[in-house]
């Protein structure tokens, strides 16, 4: 989210790296590597070109991209089967080895896609396009919160919402062949997510449908007279299809889809599910690595932060236990804004706290800047405390006390700048990376980034209370947790209470935010295990830098090393690392060798 320009949110990247050689003076690519290059190249070219085309909405995608909905019919399931069994029978006949210095780097990470790409067609995750909190219909509501300048924006825009019954009939065919062999979300988790397609279906007008909320102020650009032709058809679409779909739709929901969604838990549980879980784990950690072998490293570092937190509790002199203390937390007014606005308030006024830290930090600052607003109302119950990305820093204003303001420091330096809102844009603004890099996101180095940004929050002097220390540390621990969570829920068979009060009793997490968190973790196999995992992965790389280059070690150089790779899987940071050793500590990426 976990986002804005995560075009492929979650695409992996395995562990089969190719190491990069960091000794020799820099040098061009040899004949045979600029033949290999050229090869992958007409490769990855005409892939990307032809996957971008299948692109459609989400909250993921630019808000200028072409307003287009996806076909995701059988005809074009098989045709992305066929497709990238077929991409990835040319990308084996490659040898890394083979590649220049750059290539081997761009050849994980596009074989990292396409492996996942793959799998995703091979389970055909296409029939179960929903989880806790993200679903297709809201995907395709976003396109209603974009920017429109033009009339051709509008007219995009009303075409899109016509071929709405289109893609939604395509979709529940989807996910009724998901639920005839069991593939659905657990029961649990799709509780309510009927209302926001409710919204649309019972408005009471056209004019009270979200999905005109464009037409209620348009540019002074447009003529009178277009604005009044166009409100019209706006109105005659949302009548004749937006409604008429989304009715169909919550039918099929409160019906069929949602009384008959599988009532266990476990990803283990759904076909052949002990594979699946496993490609997860692959795709979100970018290692193959057990489930067992995550739980326990999940349980020692629950132990280390449980240790830190016993720690600032000393500190601020309280009295009693650890449940004790998180209970202080839960209840005391003092730690909770009382409007909506204050939050949003104190959420900017941090934001601006580490633009004055940033050149301390960091050599390179993107150009793009972001917005700060609430979650939209029809998200908020079921979303996270807040995310980010390119232009935006959303922060949930729904339940005010179950957001405190002790954690809000760590949300925003994870959310906002220095984490999702100023990664992400540097990754795209870095046109020495092909397009499928710079749109690319891969969850354990976006969310590591990110979350090593809020320990990183420690240092720059971003926590200006013990409490909140304590709510990094809290954050620290939910993730940390999240280890264990993920792992017990989806392999050890943890039920869903388990999962909550494990949570409870570690972090500091309002209940309301623990019961959205665990059943996002439910939906969501893997993806909870991304993010600490990628942050020991930078953690462990620059301790490494640090113990290797003594006091030639500069925090900035280190910074703008790790984030001018783009999204990248772990391996390829500590290539990196060992790159930025071998120069001495500074120094742009290398050159061709």
């Amino acid at each position: 989210m976990k986002h804005w320009l995560r075009l492929l949110a979650g695409m992996i990247v395995s562990a089969s790296v190719m190491a990069v050689p960091t000794h020799g003076a820099p040098r061009r690519a040899s004949p045979a590597a600029q033949s290999s290059d050229a090869r992958f190249k007409t490769i990855y070219t005409a892939e990307y070109a032809w996957r971008q085309r299948l692109q459609g909405p989400g909250e993921d995608a630019p808000k200028d991209a072409a307003l287009r909905l996806p076909d995701v019919g059988p005809a074009t399931q098989a045709a992305k089967l066929a497709r990238w069994t077929e991409v990835s029978k040319r990308l084996a006949a490659i040898r890394p080895e083979t590649l220049s210095r750059r290539a081997r780097v761009d050849y994980a990470v596009y074989k990292g896609q396409i492996d996942a790409l793959l799998a995703e067609q091979r389970y055909r995750e296409y029939e179960k396009p929903l989880n806790s909190d993200t679903s297709f219909w809201g995907e395709v509501l976003e396109w209603s919160r974009g920017n429109f300048r033009t009339e051709q924006d509008y007219r995009n825009y009303i075409g899109m919402m016509r071929d709405v019954p289109r893609y939604f009939d395509q979709q529940i065919g989807n996910m009724r062949s998901g639920l005839k062999r069991g593939f659905t979300p657990a029961k649990v988790t799709l509780t309510g997510r009927d209302i926001g397609v409710a919204q649309v279906a019972e408005a009471a007008s056209p004019e009270a449908s979200p999905f005109y909320a464009p037409f209620k102020s348009m540019p002074s650009v447009i003529p009178a007279a277009t604005q009044a032709t166009l409100r019209a058809e706006a109105q005659a679409a949302i009548r004749d299809a937006i409604v008429p779909a989304h009715a169909r739709l919550l039918g099929f929901l409160r019906d069929e889809y949602i009384p008959g969604a599988r009532t266990t838990l476990a990803a283990y549980d759904l076909p052949d599910g002990k594979a699946y879980y496993r490609s997860k784990i692959r795709e979100f950690v970018t290692l193959d690595m057990a489930p067992e072998e995550i739980h326990q490293i999940g349980l020692a570092e629950v132990a280390k932060i449980r240790a830190r937190m016993l720690d600032v509790m000393k500190q601020l002199g309280f009295k009693g236990d650890l449940a004790a203390f998180l209970k202080f937390l839960r209840t005391d007014p003092q730690f909770y804004a009382k409007k909506p606005q204050d939050l949003l308030d104190r959420a900017a006024w941090l934001a601006k706290t580490f633009d004055g830290k940033a050149s301390q930090w960091f050599g390179r600052l993107p150009r793009s800047r972001f917005a700060i607003k609430p979650v939209p109302d029809d998200l908020a119950p079921f979303y996270t405390g807040g995310r980010g990305g390119p232009g935006i820093y959303l922060v949930n204003t729904y339940n005010l006390p179950a957001r405190p303001l002790y954690s809000l420091a760590a949300l925003t330096l994870h959310e906002s700048a220095p984490g999702h809102a100023l990664q992400m844009p540097l990754a795209a603004e870095n046109t020495g990376l092909p397009q499928f890099r710079r749109d690319a996101y891969l969850s354990a180095y976006g969310e590591g980034w990110a979350l090593y940004c809020e320990a990183l929050g420690e240092e720059m002097g971003m926590y200006d209370t013990p409490y909140d220390v304590f709510g990094m540390l809290s954050y620290q621990m939910w993730r940390a947790s999240r280890l264990v969570v993920d792992t017990g829920i989806h392999s050890q068979g943890w039920s869903r209470e388990r999962a909550q009060q494990f949570l409870h009793d570690n972090t500091a997490l309002a209940d309301h935010e623990i019961t959205t968190e665990v059943d996002r973790y439910i939906a969501w196999p893997g993806q909870a295990l991304s993010y600490y995992m990628g942050q020991l992965a930078i953690q462990k790389a620059r301790t490494r830098a640090e113990k290797a280059l003594g006091p030639k070690f500069n925090i900035r150089a280190f910074h703008d090393a790790v984030l001018e790779l783009g999204s990248v899987p772990l391996p390829v940071i500590d290539q990196r690392v060992d790159q930025l050793i071998a120069a001495g500590g500074k120094g742009p990426y290398p050159d061709e060798e």
